[in-house]
């Protein structure tokens, strides 16, 4: 994987996603109410907040696993809310880590690594097969490419997941509260997996409820709620020194 460096200042980089007046509806019920929100190449962005906030579907509007009911999703510049775009082509370039692991049970582990890669990559079994146990390698899960997802732990499969997202070089990955079907104690080996992302240059954007993750590995924490942005900004202000009575409200009761 190539380092993904941060723009300099005073550059004009595409962001590597762009939103701009989101709103989705479920019926009656209106989860995003006009989200503005970007995240730079190379940039870490953490998204908090309540249950019911709206963050999970924002993030699943970054790669249209839900349909926006108006606004629209640039990914690298590109509409993905326009219906001419290649949407499985842009779905190449999005790494997505779901809560529930999301592996084939009946796959071994390297065939749950290396059937996208052939598929959607048209890779050779070769090749991808490399490719997976290089991923492997990073997530420190070598030895396991040929059990099956129910002799792993839940943090061992959950590093499958990610090697898996890896396999398919995506340019920037999408987390959605990867460690909160955890337990406690296996919560560690996801998150230095995730740490190590963020130092070698992924764009990431985590909705997470680990506080000390975004504090640390965030270049920016965004706190949701009621399906609007209601602060951001450096982990550091929002996480130490929040501004707005709401999020006050929801860090006294996580940190």
């Amino acid at each position: 994987m190539i380092p993904v460096a941060h723009a300099a200042p005073g550059t004009t980089a595409v962001p590597a996603i762009e939103i701009r007046a989101l709103c989705k509806n479920f019926g009656e019920n209106e989860v995003l109410k006009g989200i503005d929100f970007h995240v730079d190449q190379g940039e870490v962005v953490c998204v908090i907040g309540p249950s019911g906030s709206g963050k999970s579907t924002l993030l699943r509007c970054v790669n249209r696993l839900e349909e926006p009911t108006s606004g629209t999703v640039m990914v690298e510049g590109i509409d993905i809310t326009d219906r001419e775009t290649d949407l499985d082509d842009v779905r190449t370039r999005i790494g997505m880590v779901f809560q529930q692991f999301n592996l084939f049970p009946h796959l071994s582990v390297l065939k749950n690594l290396t059937l996208a890669q052939q598929r959607a990559k048209k890779r050779g079994r070769a090749e991808a097969v490399e490719v997976a146990r290089r991923n492997l390698a990073k997530v420190g899960l070598s030895e396991k490419a040929d059990a099956f997802p129910a002799q792993l732990s839940g943090g061992q499969q959950q590093r499958v997941a990610i090697a898996r997202a890896l396999s398919m070089d995506p340019d920037m990955m999408l987390f959605d509260e990867p460690t909160s079907a955890l337990d406690p104690e296996l919560v560690g080996d996801v998150l230095e997996v995730m740490k190590q992302l963020a130092r070698e240059g992924m764009t990431m954007m985590v909705v997470t409820h680990e506080m000390g993750f975004a504090r640390e590995v965030g270049d920016r924490v965004v706190f949701m709620d009621g399906g609007v942005v209601v602060e951001q900004g450096r982990p550091d202000d929002v996480l130490g020194d929040p501004q707005h009575e709401r999020t006050k409200l929801f860090l006294s009761k996580v940190l």
